[in-house]
């Protein structure tokens, strides 16, 4: 296939190279910073570049971009796709997009639009820090707005030919639910914590707890912006509950309730045992389930 990106970032740049490493799918591609195209082009992110030109060869057409600058992207490429082309995004959230995918369907029936959100990612951004294995047993989750079951099929393949361990198929209103549980609401809490008088002081302090609970507060926080902005209302949800459930905790300790933190704590322990019970097992169902 032949398979366009729009973004050159961690994302775009880490899916580039994986194609071009490990396919022999053509990859085209572009970004709008000078700088990106030639990093990318010295790290073997693309064979060729993407322009007006070559763009209605493309089979699937991806926007590696933040939604608010998908209108633009869409308003240029969209006439030049070839029909029966698949266009799709690797955004962190999913109802702006789809709103976008929808109008676009209206344009152009004879293409395919499907969401897209490779569950991958690092603390670094930019093309210097992709990496071919970035999809490597990663999951995949795919929201159709108008596409054939062949189209879906096309992209998992793609996805799993870089590495990925399949897709699930969700909507945009489950994604956007569940991305504030698990990625967004992470990145606030590892941000607000780092962000303690304490943490100058923590040389000699600390290990692997004050690591891991940090490794995400670094990160793009213009993009992180925007994703959790387009999120607001699931992730301010999430916040205000972690909020509470946080104060069960201070709460017992300024009672000097041992029997409440106890619980508290034990309760935390539970949980996460029950999360984690049958891991693979309970992930393997949800990809079949595509």
């Amino acid at each position: 296939m032949k398979i366009g990106i729009v973004g050159l970032g961690l994302m775009g740049g880490s899916l580039g190279r994986a194609l071009v490493a490990r396919t022999t799918h053509t990859v085209y591609a572009c970004d709008r910073d000078p700088e990106a195209m030639l990093k990318g082009g010295m790290l073997n992110a693309y064979h060729e570049e993407l322009t007006r030109e070559n763009a209605g060869e493309l089979d699937i057409f991806l926007m590696a971009v933040v939604p608010s600058a998908m209108p633009d992207i869409l308003k240029e490429y969209l006439p030049l796709l070839k029909s029966g082309g698949i266009v799709s995004d690797l955004a962190g959230v999913k109802r702006p997009v789809v709103a976008m995918m929808k109008e676009s369907a209206d344009l152009r029936p004879d293409l395919g639009f499907v969401g897209g959100h490779p569950m991958a990612g690092r603390e670094f951004s930019g093309v210097a820090h992709s990496t071919a294995g970035l999809y490597d047993g990663a999951s995949v989750l795919l929201v159709p707005v108008s596409a054939s079951l062949e189209a879906l099929a096309a992209l998992k393949q793609m996805y799993v030919s870089v590495g990925a361990e399949g897709v699930l198929i969700t909507d945009a209103d489950t994604h956007d639910e569940m991305i504030a549980y698990t990625s967004q609401l992470a990145h606030v809490i590892s941000s607000a914590y780092v962000r303690t008088p304490s943490a100058d002081k923590h040389y000699g302090y600390s290990a692997g707890s004050f690591r891991d609970m940090t490794r995400v507060a670094r990160m793009n926080a213009a993009m992180w912006t925007e994703l959790m902005t387009e999120n607001a209302d699931d992730l301010s949800r999430e916040i205000r509950g972690m909020t509470a459930r946080m104060n069960e905790y201070a709460d017992a300790m300024e009672r000097g309730d041992k029997a409440a933190l106890f619980e508290l704590l034990d309760a935390g322990n539970r949980a996460k045992l029950s999360v984690e019970k049958d891991r693979n097992k309970k992930l393997r169902s949800a990809l079949e389930g595509d």
